[in-house]
């Protein structure tokens, strides 16, 4: 893994410097706080592990500069990964990396959540996005989809889920563990209790599984 994240920051800070997809230089932070935080989930959480190892796609919205979706897609090959950011350039870039990287089960797309239908069953990862009741609502789908937030550990202070949870999702874990290097982390995992139909959108509606 310490010669994946190498490879991973040398490609970030010379080929792609100018695309600012990380403000780490440092090795041992970025091991840390972008390597580990995106896969400690695979061992910190039971749920997280198994809803991964049923399902054949997951899907990391808002990507950034490749977090948790290239760990993740390195250390599960056999697994299908799927990116989805607002940035045209950042998925065109990360994607390079992928490839540069090996990483052949990962795609980055280009492409808004809300103008997705979740056609077959997934799981969907958050990491350094917005409020979970902003994302959630924009989930369409008559499948199964587990969804997981990474979030800081002063979550509750910001945040309310509560109107959520009454209505159209059950959470399925709420997990605090510590990331060296940070102030901790809390994994929020939630699972659809019924069809979603989420946002209204102007745009043309893509199938999950053509994206594929």
């Amino acid at each position: 893994m310490k010669e994946f994240a190498k490879k991973y920051l040398d490609l970030l800070t010379g080929e792609f410097a100018g695309i600012n997809l990380t403000r780490i230089d440092s090795p041992e932070e970025f091991y840390q706080k972008q390597i580990v935080d995106s896969v400690l989930p695979e061992t910190e959480s039971k749920v997280f592990k198994n809803c991964l190892e049923k399902t054949k796609i997951l899907v990391d919205v808002g990507f950034g500069g490749g977090f948790p979706i290239l760990p993740l897609a390195f250390t599960n090959p056999d697994k299908k990964f799927l990116g989805f950011d607002a940035r045209a350039k950042k998925a065109q870039v990360v994607q390079k990396i992928a490839d540069t990287l090996g990483l052949k089960n990962a795609k980055l797309k280009h492409q808004r959540l809300e103008t997705v239908d979740f056609d077959v069953d997934a799981m969907i990862t958050f990491k350094a996005v917005g409020k979970v009741a902003d994302y959630l609502p924009m989930i369409r789908t008559n499948k199964t989809v587990y969804v997981f937030f990474y979030k800081g550990p002063n979550f509750y202070e910001l945040e309310d889920v509560e109107e959520l949870l009454e209505k159209d999702w059950e959470m399925i874990e709420e997990k605090s563990y510590d990331v060296p290097g940070t102030e901790g982390r809390i994994l929020l995992g939630f699972k659809n209790r019924k069809v979603l139909r989420g946002t209204m959108t102007k745009e043309k509606i893509i199938k999950l599984s053509s994206l594929l």
